[in-house]
């Protein structure tokens, strides 16, 4: 009863956890410690007050995009075509995880290289491996750690129990005992219910879909936040316009990955709604703290560089994972999507479609 409570409100408790300590290490970590690696060039784009205005339009214009985003397969459950049931949504959902997957090799990988194999760097270690490999394979594999520990455990503790949508109680060998909606599953065998006219989801799955969710969810702050500081700190106006534009799209669309994962959890509306906040003002929040830090931030700096290297290392290796193993092999490889080829091409082409606008997003952002 204790791990099931713990993993009812587990997901907020952790991405508040991960705020806090943000807002307390990151000062420290882009403050003026190391030498910094000053620009060769000047750039004649640099215009600080003009830079905090298109600042400014980017936390409003961004968090409206990533609020719509998140919260469209939330909203729009009531609409018969697009519930988690139907062929649009997985089609919708393949469309995202492409978005997801192309974030993780076309944007943040890539900058990650870019940053751990910096001039500005020690030639020893920094040049002699490829730590933002290593790093990004290390996150995967923990990934896949906790994906598998978390299901194993959750589901050996709850093993043989069902819930009842209508009453949240949880059914067991015949017997009504009081239960825990958000973790109540089952191994083998379904619950029959007219809830929302559907058919309740199998609890192994349904504490699948909340694995996926929360880890998707942590995944997504850590790579938002670290994108939010270096646009907040960053006075180049024409890499800002840019960068807002393209971030608009990005929330947009993987907000509706998230918001389909959070959807197919099952969770209560207070806990769907904790989860849509919290991704909606990560990269604003982030914009904030980067506009905060942007007197002591230098992004050429040996610190700085090495910091939001191996956090985009780590990022990319997550959403990699979860893009991949998650989210496509999971759909594609289920029954849904294995009892029509006509549906599975679809989502193939749904998923390149989304890759390659991430990957046209690379050019400016």
């Amino acid at each position: 009863m204790v791990l099931s409570s713990m993993a009812s409100s587990s997901s907020p408790k952790l991405i508040f956890i991960f705020f806090i300590l943000t807002s307390i290490f990151t000062p420290q970590a882009f403050s003026q410690g190391d030498s910094s690696c000053e620009s060769q060039t000047h750039n004649t784009c640099n215009n600080k007050s003009k830079a905090l205005t298109l600042k400014i339009i980017a936390i409003a214009s961004i968090l409206v995009t990533s609020m719509i985003g998140v919260s469209l397969p939330l909203v729009t459950r009531s609409i018969r075509a697009l519930s988690p049931d139907r062929s649009l949504f997985v089609i919708v959902k393949a469309f995202a995880a492409g978005i997801i997957l192309g974030t993780g090799f076309m944007h943040v990988l890539p900058d990650s290289f870019e940053m751990l194999s910096s001039n500005c760097l020690k030639e020893n270690p920094w040049h002699k491996f490829p730590f933002t490999g290593f790093v990004a394979m290390l996150s995967a594999i923990i990934t896949l750690a906790i994906d598998s520990m978390a299901t194993s455990l959750y589901s050996k503790k709850h093993k043989g129990g069902v819930i009842n949508p209508e009453n949240n109680q949880q059914v067991q060998n015949g017997h009504i005992n009081g239960g825990d909606q958000e973790m109540g599953t089952v191994s083998n065998g379904h619950f029959h219910s007219h809830h929302h006219g559907s058919l309740s989801k199998d609890g192994t799955k349904l504490l699948r879909y909340r694995v996926i969710a929360m880890v998707l969810e942590l995944g997504i702050i850590v790579h938002s936040i670290v994108i939010g500081i270096s646009l907040g700190a960053s006075n180049n106006t024409c890499t800002i316009k840019g960068l807002v534009a393209a971030l608009c799209f990005h929330q947009m669309f993987e907000g509706m990955g998230l918001g389909g994962c959070i959807l197919q959890a099952e969770y209560k509306m207070l806990k769907k709604a904790a989860m849509a906040f919290f991704f909606s003002v990560t990269t604003p929040f982030g914009i904030a703290l980067g506009i905060a830090l942007s007197k002591t931030y230098q992004e050429n700096s040996p610190r700085s560089l090495i910091t939001v290297g191996l956090l985009n290392a780590s990022s990319a290796g997550l959403l990699i994972y979860m893009a991949l193993v998650d989210l496509l092999a999971a759909d594609f490889m289920g029954d849904k999507l294995q009892g029509s080829i006509k549906l599975q091409i679809k989502a193939f082409i749904a998923v390149l479609l989304g890759a390659g606008g991430m990957s046209l997003m690379a050019k400016w952002a």
